[in-house]
């Protein structure tokens, strides 16, 4: 799993605020949202990111391997 807990950590650590996103870096409420969610972005869009917050991708995303029970394998 994809997650974007790295992003939230970024924007502490750079003392940006959820404000500071939508109206200083024109960040939509959508994208914001999907990051909470950890709903899928596009590349286009995790560069736009990097270049915004001047950091790396590893600074946005972490990869978690998926939890799959053995009732799951069929």
């Amino acid at each position: 799993m994809i997650t974007f807990d790295p992003f939230w950590k970024t924007l502490k650590d750079k003392n940006i605020t959820q404000y500071d996103l939508i109206e200083h870096y024109k960040m939509s409420r959508g994208l914001l949202d999907n990051l909470k969610h950890n709903r899928s972005i596009t590349l286009r869009t995790l560069n736009d990111l990097c270049n915004m917050l001047d950091c790396g991708i590893l600074d946005i995303i972490r990869y978690e391997k998926d939890y799959v029970s053995n009732s799951d394998e069929g």
